[in-house]
């Protein structure tokens, strides 16, 4: 007699899947969207955008290219959770990437050299367009004359980002770069050498202390456009886990005010223009009177203007290096400008910046 039949007589098996979870979740939109939400959870200010860059990044495509991409493999997938984990803890975008978008250019940064910001954008296109000018100047008494190109000094260089901008777009300078920190002086040189494989002007990288008194003593009286980013986060302000954590401290903070760095670098920059260069100098949001004032108080500069960034806020300050009382003529273009502070947009300027948020 047979026996009655039990649950064990049948094969039991799980609901068919179509497509399967495993496979539904491998696909770019929907791995970007949990990631995103769990971004967003950690307080990453544009989580989407993120989740997005990590998935191509892991994917080896263009972020405008996602969306048509093939699914994650189980071991891309692994991947992406593991780098979404990491950004979830704050480590920077960048490091997990290995790389920072900067105007044109692609740079490798990492651990021991500060991520360059999109608003620092800023200055190094005022700085490219102060080296054209020059560079097109015939009257222009630059480095090696107007037929070698104008000098430029990038002080506190990092990565090389300012640097780096203007030796591309701005091909006929000669550029200089300093920096004294070993660990970001292989960040700068890495960079350097690969901008020259790739066709710009190679860039001198000097290891120096911006702060030296003698600081690049040949080029006295010899610089046309001087630029620097330097430290100038006041000690006792607050950053995001990314900067606190991450960015060197020494690249970072730049005294109880933010202007340890700043005063030596105004003063020896006016003994390395030439008369008629130029300086640029970023710094802190609280700087927009303070940095003006110190470049009045020197005496050696005129035409100090304050410039703003998209959202309105102190970003950076320039100013023209004079020329001496026996060589100034007035109502000619090398007499005498503006001496106070001059707000950038009182003045007239061509074109729109890119900027970013710090």
């Amino acid at each position: 007699m047979a026996r009655p039949a039990t649950l064990h007589d049948y094969v039991v098996t799980s609901r068919p899947q179509h497509p399967s979870e495993g496979s539904e979740r491998r696909r770019p939109t929907v791995a970007v969207a949990r990631a995103a939400r769990l971004l967003a959870t950690a307080g990453i200010e544009s989580p989407r955008v993120e989740a997005e860059l990590l998935a191509a990044h892991v994917l080896g495509v263009p972020r405008g290219r996602l969306a048509l991409a093939d699914g994650l493999s189980p071991d891309q997938l692994e991947r992406y959770d593991a780098l979404v984990a990491r950004r979830v803890a704050r480590e920077p975008l960048q490091h997990l990437t290995g790389g920072a978008a900067f105007r044109h250019l692609e740079l490798a940064v990492g651990p021991g050299v500060f991520v360059p910001r999109p608003e620092t954008e800023l200055l190094a296109g005022w700085g490219v367009d102060q080296a054209r000018l020059r560079a097109c100047d015939p009257t222009a008494e630059g480095d090696q004359g107007a037929a070698g190109g104008p000098l430029v000094v990038d002080l506190c260089s990092g990565s090389g980002a300012i640097a780096l901008a203007v030796a591309q777009e701005a091909p006929a300078a000669r550029v200089v770069a300093v920096e004294r920190s070993p660990a970001a002086l292989a960040w700068l040189r890495r960079n350097a050498a690969d901008r020259a494989a790739a066709g710009d002007r190679p860039v001198e990288v000097v290891a120096a202390d911006v702060t030296d008194p003698g600081l690049l003593g040949e080029l006295v009286g010899r610089v046309d456009v001087l630029l620097c980013n330097p430290p100038y986060v006041p000690r006792a302000v607050q950053v995001p886990p990314e900067v606190a954590a991450h960015d060197p401290d020494e690249a970072v903070f730049g005294g109880a005010d933010g202007l340890d760095v700043i005063r030596p670098v105004l003063a020896r920059a006016a003994q390395l223009l030439r008369p008629g260069g130029v300086l640029g100098v970023e710094h802190d949001d609280t700087h927009g009177a303070a940095v003006p004032a110190l470049l009045a108080a020197d005496g050696r500069y005129e035409e100090i203007v304050e410039h703003r960034d998209l959202t309105g806020r102190p970003r950076f300050a320039t100013a023209r290096r004079r020329f001496p009382a026996s060589c100034r003529t007035p109502g000619t273009a090398g007499g005498p400008g503006p001496v106070g502070p001059v707000h950038a947009e009182d003045t007239d300027r061509a074109g729109a910046w890119q900027t970013g948020s710090s």
